[in-house]
C-alpha cells in the first residue's frame, strides 16, 4: 500500500489544485475581461481626449497663425508706409536742396558776372593808370630834357659870350708914368 500512496496524494492534489486552478483561472478571465474592457473604455476615452485635444490644438495653431499672418500683414504694412513716409522725406528734402541749389547756382553766375565786371573796370582803371604814369614820365623825362638844353644853351652863350669881345674887358690903361 505504500506504493499506492505515493499514487494517490499526488492525483488528489493534482485534482484540488485542477479545481482550485480552473476556478481561479475562470476568475482570473472575468477580471482579464473587465481589465481589457477598462482598458478599452479608457483608451477610448483617452483618444476622445487626445482627438479633442488636437482638434483644440489645431484651432488654437489656426487661431495664432492668423494672428501671426494679421500682426506680419501689419508690421509689413507699417514698414511699408514707413518706407514710403522716408522715400517722401527724402524727395522733398531733395526737391529743397534742388531749388536751393538753382538759386545758388544764379546766385554764383550773377556774382560771377560782377565779378567779371568788376575785373574788368579794374583793367580799365589799371590802364588808365599806367598811361596816366607813362605820360607822367614823359613829361619829366622832357622837362629835364628841356633843363638840360637850357643848360646847354645857356653855358653856349655864356662861352660865346666869354669869348666875344665885346664881353672882354678893355685893357687897362697903362699906369701913368712916373714923374
Amino acid at each position: 500500500m505504500k506504493k499506492w500512496m505515493y499514487l494517490i496524494a499526488p492525483t488528489v492534489m493534482l485534482g484540488a489544485f485542477m479545481f482550485l486552478y480552473l476556478a481561479e483561472s475562470k476568475e482570473a478571465e472575468i477580471k482579464d475581461k473587465a481589465r481589457a474592457a477598462e482598458l478599452a473604455k479608457t483608451k477610448a476615452l483617452e483618444e476622445e481626449k487626445k482627438k479633442i485635444a488636437e482638434e483644440k490644438a489645431r484651432l488654437d495653431s489656426a487661431k495664432r497663425s492668423a494672428e501671426r499672418a494679421a500682426e506680419e500683414a501689419k508690421r509689413e504694412a507699417d514698414k511699408i508706409a514707413k518706407r514710403e513716409a522716408e522715400s517722401k522725406r527724402i524727395q522733398d528734402e531733395t526737391d529743397k536742396y534742388l531749388a536751393d541749389s538753382a538759386a545758388q547756382t544764379k546766385k554764383i553766375s550773377d556774382l560771377e558776372l560782377q565779378l567779371e565786371a568788376a575785373r574788368k573796370a579794374k583793367d580799365q582803371a589799371s590802364r588808365e593808370s599806367f598811361d596816366l604814369l607813362k605820360q607822367v614820365e614823359r613829361a619829366k623825362v622832357e622837362r629835364r630834357n628841356a633843363e638840360i638844353e637850357i643848360a646847354r644853351l645857356t653855358e653856349i652863350l655864356a662861352r660865346r659870350a666869354s669869348d666875344s669881345s665885346m664881353t672882354r674887358m678893355p685893357t687897362p690903361p697903362p699906369p701913368p708914368a712916373a714923374k
